[in-house]
């Protein structure tokens, strides 16, 4: 869908808007249950399992978000180049896209099979000898998938650049599906825990990568890879995918060092506190859908209105998305508030651990309704129009100086646990709200060349 309407001048109609929304929300809604249901089973074997899977995951994450800053770039240019009628250069971004992603995810798979124990070692430390060995297994499992979610997370973002999200649903679905019913089999069937889990993910992963490729390489899909020839590195197609993915990729490795971090920290709270921060992140991911909705649904919108020179849709689109996207966080936020005491204990979770969940989720809530939006879903606007080394500059300072720093403070020396943990979250929340909110109301994000 590619969003013209030239009879009134409006790019994207109310009808357009939810063609695109409605099938990323259920692709959301598909990814964050399924993710909570696999903790669930997962949890089924031992907090030690659980807390394992839960440790390996933010790594995972780290790494997942940066193929998706590099996904990103590549959806912000193609779809801008769309937003022109300029479908050939579009189709060959596309396929740099791909060669950009495949060489970093070999690299990576490379480096976590030769390193994996240390690399555990050194940013969990002395965790304890169970937790440690579901860990490396887990981890050494999930290294096989990057691959795949390089492909799956490249050519997702290209059929969202084009408006059309129904694929990347499809993919989702399949996906999550897999592993679902992988980790039904596996784990319950075959008692194969952890190991069971992480086969069941990468299977999931490998059908999603080869639906996709699928279906991209369809003979009417403006971005397909018209030949092997066209995957050969181009620095002319590959810069501005690096110069939106680079610091978007930067910002989002930074932000994730820093949980990292924090998590360390959270280690040192002892397995319940492991496992309670398990849940609740799980738990969270499901409240923020909405959130995570607008902001893929801002790179087509918007990139596509800059793309054709609209920058008054431009900001219009923007501020709709981030109301569309608050109006939705409040209903999901105060479901999970009213519901949460419930929820904790479907986990197997101990009675400390329980108590722990609870009270972080139930101050996650409140802000997120309030601050949630404005700190994830405007950054992906204001790089869509390629300003992505604000949003860099803004996340990285925000979240090292309030989150990580505040985090230490509060666990540290006023003794406040697993919620001083979540408090400094919050801090940093409120903190890049103020800038970018500033950033999107001055415009001078729309004043980036982002194609030639």
């Amino acid at each position: 869908m590619e969003g013209q309407n030239g009879a009134s001048g409006v790019l994207f109609t109310k009808k357009q808007l939810v063609t695109l929304i409605w099938p990323l929300l259920l692709e959301q809604f598909l990814t964050m249950t399924m993710g909570l249901a696999d903790t669930y089973m997962v949890s089924g074997v031992s907090e030690a399992a659980m807390s394992s899977v839960s440790l390996v995951d933010q790594l995972n994450i780290l790494i997942f978000q940066i193929l998706s800053a590099l996904a990103v770039g590549g959806a912000v240019v193609s779809s801008q180049y769309l937003g022109r009628k300029d479908t050939k250069q579009a189709g060959k971004c596309a396929a740099q896209l791909y060669s950009v992603l495949l060489i970093s995810t070999v690299v990576l798979m490379a480096a976590v099979l030769l390193c994996s124990r240390p690399i555990l070692r050194g940013i969990f430390g002395s965790i304890e000898d169970d937790v440690m060995a579901y860990a490396q297994t887990y981890f050494l499992i999930s290294a096989v998938s990057y691959p795949f979610m390089g492909i799956y997370n490249g050519g997702a973002a290209l059929f969202r650049a084009q408006g059309n999200s129904k694929v990347s649903m499809k993919a989702s679905m399949v996906m999550n599906v897999i592993n679902i019913c992988g980790n039904a089999l596996l784990i319950y069937g075959f008692h194969m825990g952890v190991l069971g889990a992480a086969l069941a993910t990468l299977v999931g992963r490998v059908f999603a990568a080869i639906w996709v490729t699928w279906q991209q390489q369809k003979a009417d899909n403006p971005l397909r890879v018209e030949t092997a020839a066209s995957l050969w590195p181009d620095k002319s197609h590959i810069r501005p995918i690096l110069m939106i993915g680079i610091p978007s990729g930067l910002e989002n490795g930074m932000f994730q060092i820093g949980k990292l971090c924090v998590s360390s920290l959270t280690s040192t709270l002892g397995t319940s506190a492991i496992a309670a921060n398990a849940v609740a992140n799980n738990v969270a991911s499901v409240a923020n859908i909405p959130g995570n909705t607008m902001s893929l649904a801002a790179i087509p919108v918007v990139g596509q209105c800059l793309g054709a020179g609209e920058k008054k849709q431009a900001r219009r689109y923007g501020g709709l998305l981030i109301g569309v996207g608050m109006l939705g966080l409040a209903v999901t936020n105060i479901a999970v508030f009213c519901s949460i005491g419930g929820l904790a204990q479907l986990f197997h979770l101990s009675e400390a651990a329980a108590g722990m969940c609870v009270s972080v989720m139930r101050w996650f809530n409140v802000f997120s309704i309030f601050f949630w939006a404005t700190s994830f879903i405007m950054p992906h606007i204001l790089r869509t129009g390629g300003d992505a080394k604000y949003t860099m500059t803004v996340s990285i300072l925000s979240m090292w100086i309030f989150r990580v720093v505040l985090s230490y403070f509060f666990v540290l020396k006023l003794d406040k646990g697993l919620l001083g943990v979540w408090f400094g979250m919050f801090i940093d929340w409120v903190c890049r709200s103020a800038f970018f909110v500033a950033r999107f109301l001055g415009g001078k994000w729309m004043e980036h060349k982002v194609i030639e």
